[in-house]
């Protein structure tokens, strides 16, 4: 055991284990260098790759939108366009109004506007022509010409209103698609919001996640995110969301986030209000749907329930007294 304690503590060996040690690290620091991988070069690689492959993408998108846009933008061609411009239609049916009417439909463009004028006129002769053939050659009507004729008049005249009515109930169908799924769309906004996105890479987001649920939803909120990027007043983006629309809810939710841009508050705390407030909105409307069930129900029960109800209980009844006389 003493020589041991002598030979540890021997300053020759010592040193000899100092210096041991001090060439191992001197060898380990210059070989390390070139065993190790170069986990810089690696990653930034990984970077370049995945932002080509988003430039791409993005590419393609622009490329795509601006086809879409260039086709927007082209005057349709054609017979329609000819008697649009030939009786300037434009004058008397071509304003504000219309053209919000045909946006909450969903018909962008010019060929939905120049269809709608066209139709305006077109469908008041038809409809006077179609009706006067049925009711003189086809309808066997006993009545005066002069009634016959004022019941195509009456035709025509429906006929007029007959484009409003058939863009009307496009645009209640589509509001109707909306407001199903808005709940939803702003919860994931929400989501997306609170996670760290901006509002452009929210509500483009929102988008492609929306649109197995509600197309139209995912539509309204793809040209939302396109108008953010490009239009120089983002307030503009919102109140175009509301108009095409055409929504209190979406209107709202579009005045909030304008007045988060304005005074800068928490985009995500007028998000959660907003949101709580159109799922309770919904929930009032489901349930007065059901509330009005009952009303609904009591024509029917008493036209074609209670008769065979009485039949039931009062047949056995009737039939045992007809055997008894």
């Amino acid at each position: 055991m003493n020589e041991i304690v002598e030979t540890l503590t021997n300053p020759v060996f010592l040193a000899t284990v100092l210096a041991s040690v001090a060439a191992f690290a001197t060898v380990l620091t210059l070989i390390m260098p070139l065993l190790s991988k170069d986990r810089m070069g690696q990653r930034m690689k990984v970077m370049a790759v995945e932002r080509d492959q988003m430039r791409a993408a993005r590419l393609a998108e622009m490329a795509a939108a601006e086809r879409e846009s260039k086709k927007l933008r082209q005057a349709p061609k054609g017979f329609m366009q000819q008697i649009v411009d030939r009786l300037d239609l434009r004058s008397q049916f071509d304003n504000e109004e219309v053209r919000n009417k045909l946006k909450t439909a969903g018909l962008r463009g010019q060929a939905p506007l120049v269809a709608y004028m066209f139709f305006r006129v077109a469908v008041p002769p038809i409809a006077f022509a179609g009706a006067l053939f049925y009711l003189f050659v086809i309808g066997k009507i006993d009545s005066p010409p002069m009634i016959k004729v004022m019941m195509a008049i009456g035709a025509a005249f429906a006929g007029f209103y007959l484009p409003n009515v058939f863009v009307e109930n496009l645009a209640q169908k589509r509001q109707t698609a909306i407001k199903s799924a808005f709940p939803d769309a702003l919860d994931m906004l929400l989501i997306c919001v609170q996670s760290g996105m901006s509002v452009e890479a929210a509500f483009g987001k929102v988008a492609k996640e929306i649109s197995t649920q509600s197309l139209e939803m995912a539509e309204e909120f793809s040209l939302t995110t396109a108008e953010l990027s490009y239009l120089s007043d983002r307030r503009k983006a919102y109140e175009n969301l509301g108009k095409r629309s055409g929504l209190a809810g979406v209107k709202a939710v579009a005045t909030s986030l304008i007045q988060s841009e304005r005074y800068g508050t928490p985009v995500s705390q007028a998000l959660r209000v907003m949101a709580k407030e159109n799922r309770d909105i919904r929930m009032s409307e489901a349930e007065k749907k059901a509330a009005s069930l009952p009303p609904k129900l009591t024509v029917p029960m008493i036209i074609f329930f209670l008769p065979v109800l009485f039949f039931v209980i009062l047949g056995p009844v009737a039939i045992r007294f007809m055997g008894s006389t």
